[in-house]
């Protein structure tokens, strides 16, 4: 998402400390999923340990500093996405900044109505890793720091460097750089041209770009993403 600015903070708002991001686990408590590839490759396959979503702009419309549920939109293709990474068993994640919390204008209480409503409508995500900070707090979580992605792989016990990161914007490439995953760019209007001409590799619509992490069904991953992971899996 590119967060816009906004006016100044209210003097009551409660201010998260600048220590990490909130991690909420789902109903697989954090874990891969079991009878699924786990996380691992399969024997000379190339499927990523895990895939990581961000949230306003990929998988879901967005709507700046949201904490309504019932403005919670979904992208097109994004539940077909999702299902189809889940069909192979990977684990799924979403990593998001949300500086409303630290602006004043959401409450954690509205971050987990708005959680709870996206999955109602995609299905269950196995980890949420959320920035809950402002750009000047200092934290190594808000993208394109590297923090949300290493957090949602750690609580997935998985290795970072199988992770695929799929976002909208240059910050979600660049934490995936940073953390040293892999980035797909799902281009929307917010995307600057230059984003989209450093990006590791780009997509039309999110349901493309899991299609070129996972590659065909009935064979090992063979896209971009999935070439990079096979050669460090070596």
């Amino acid at each position: 998402m590119s967060e816009r600015p906004l006016p100044p903070r209210r003097p009551e708002a409660a201010v998260p400390s600048a220590t990490g991001p909130w991690l909420f686990d789902g109903p697989q408590g954090g874990r891969p999923r079991a009878g699924g590839t786990g996380g691992r490759p399969r024997a000379g396959g190339t499927l990523p340990a895990a895939v990581l979503f961000d949230r306003d702009g990929t998988l879901v419309s967005d709507v700046p500093y949201n904490g309504d549920p019932a403005r919670v939109v979904p992208m097109p293709t994004a539940r077909e996405a999702v299902d189809a990474v889940r069909a192979r068993g990977i684990p799924v994640g979403v990593v998001s900044n949300q500086s409303g919390v630290a602006r004043g204008l959401l409450t954690r209480t509205q971050v987990e109505a708005v959680r709870r409503r996206v999955e109602e409508l995609l299905g269950p995500f196995d980890v949420w890793a959320v920035c809950p900070h402002g750009p000047g707090d200092g934290c190594g979580c808000r993208k394109p720091a590297p923090g949300l992605v290493v957090a949602a792989c750690a609580r997935l016990r998985v290795p970072v460097e199988r992770a695929v990161v799929i976002g909208d914007i240059g910050a979600d490439m660049g934490a995936a750089r940073a953390a040293g995953a892999h980035g797909v760019l799902v281009p929307t209007p917010v995307t600057l041209p230059e984003e989209i001409e450093v990006a590791e590799t780009t997509a039309g619509d999110l349901l493309a770009a899991v299609r070129l992490v996972l590659g065909p069904e009935d064979g090992p991953g063979h896209g971009p993403c999935a070439a990079s992971i096979a050669g460090e899996a070596r």
